[in-house]
């Protein structure tokens, strides 16, 4: 296939998660609001959209799902967006295999529970909050581990993060659950996950 860049409709691009972290996700936002119109053409450029095609030539969006969400939020209509590799002549249930087997698929939702592949959403706008997904951003920014390169690496952390910070939903993360989070980050325990800076830090507080 020709691995060319290929402009999209947002909302015609599928998701590979079932959640995001909209706190995350309001971030990008407010970074949009700020650019001035050249700007925002050279992050479009910039920020190509990594996908695989798949049943129906539909493609399926395998990072870059929050900056997806945020410009979509801001009115953004259109991404540039790259295929990876082009699946659409495997069978459905082959096609989710294999995305399964690259990595390229987290099929959990707010809770961290499995799903069925068919219960991934059909389009970007239909991501919901994990509010554990926006502590392992925030945890991040406050260099609580670094930035991997590994793919749903801050999912992972979210997961790591559930079970030893009590978050409520829909209230907004407290500088002192992103201290606690970032402790354990640092703790041994923590080790095998992508990033992982090891040692303790003083967040102050």
């Amino acid at each position: 296939m020709e691995h060319h860049v290929v402009e999209m409709p947002i909302d015609e691009l599928r998701p590979t998660q079932l959640t995001a972290g909209l706190v995350e996700v309001e971030r990008k936002r407010r970074e949009w609001r700020a650019l001035g119109r050249k700007r925002r053409r050279e992050v479009l450029q910039q920020h190509v959209v990594p996908c695989v095609v798949g049943p129906k030539g539909r493609r399926y969006v395998i990072d870059h799902h929050h900056l997806c969400l945020a410009l979509q939020a801001e009115g953004v209509r259109r991404v540039y967006t790259h295929a990876l590799d082009d699946l659409s002549w495997l069978p459905r249930a082959a096609f989710w295999r294999t995305l399964e087997f690259r990595r390229w698929v987290h099929p959990y939702d707010a809770a961290g529970r499995r799903r069925a592949f068919d219960d991934i959403p059909r389009s970007i706008d239909g991501l919901r909050d994990d509010p554990y997904r926006s502590l392992a951003a925030l945890v991040r920014f406050a260099g609580g581990y670094a930035k991997d390169v590994v793919p749903y690496a801050e999912f992972e952390w979210a997961e790591f993060f559930r079970p030893r910070v009590q978050l409520e939903a829909g209230t907004p993360i407290r500088a002192a659950q992103v201290r606690r989070a970032v402790h354990w980050a640092r703790g041994a325990e923590a080790r095998y996950l992508p990033g992982w800076c090891g040692g303790d830090v003083d967040v102050g507080g």
